[in-house]
């Protein structure tokens, strides 16, 4: 097999270049930080969802999935001030259906985060979930009511 001469030179300096890239992408994700948690925003309320662990549960063991919850202006939003619920559903989901489960909402500490809703979670089967927290104030008044959906595959 003969290989022209001046093709040679092109494919070194395309090789080289490829490793180039590889390495620099490599030292790029090395360097630059990641992050687990899904944020989402209604209204004036972010939540930022984070399930154990690491969003990746397992199929009949306990995870603990948390909602924290915060104000427009980054004031958070404590449990204790929440009339918060918490469904899960299978996927696919349509209008009419009925959550498999209720898990129950406490106050948790986690992370950075003080007294916000939290629940352990024991995963039936392998599948897509729908994680919906609705929730509003206990005065009625300091925020307006939300709905979130997060989705979790759960292995």
């Amino acid at each position: 097999m003969k290989i022209s001469l001046a093709i040679l030179p092109l494919t070194l300096m395309f090789s080289l270049a490829t490793k180039a890239e590889i390495i620099n992408h490599k030292l790029q994700n090395k360097l630059m930080p990641t992050y687990a948690h899904n944020v989402e925003i209604h209204q004036d309320i972010a939540c930022t969802f984070h399930i154990t662990p690491n969003h990746n549960p397992k199929v009949g063991k306990s995870s603990l999935a948390w909602f924290a919850l915060t104000r427009k202006g980054g004031k958070s939003i404590p449990f204790t001030e929440c009339n918060c619920q918490l469904n899960v559903y299978t996927k696919p989901r349509n209008s009419d259906s009925e959550p498999i489960m209720n898990p129950e909402l406490k106050g948790i500490d986690t992370e950075q985060y003080q007294d916000i809703p939290g629940a352990e979670i024991i995963f039936p089967k392998v599948g897509i979930y729908d994680l919906e927290i609705t929730g509003s104030a206990k005065d009625g008044k300091s925020f307006k009511p939300f709905k979130f959906n997060y989705f979790v595959t759960v292995t």
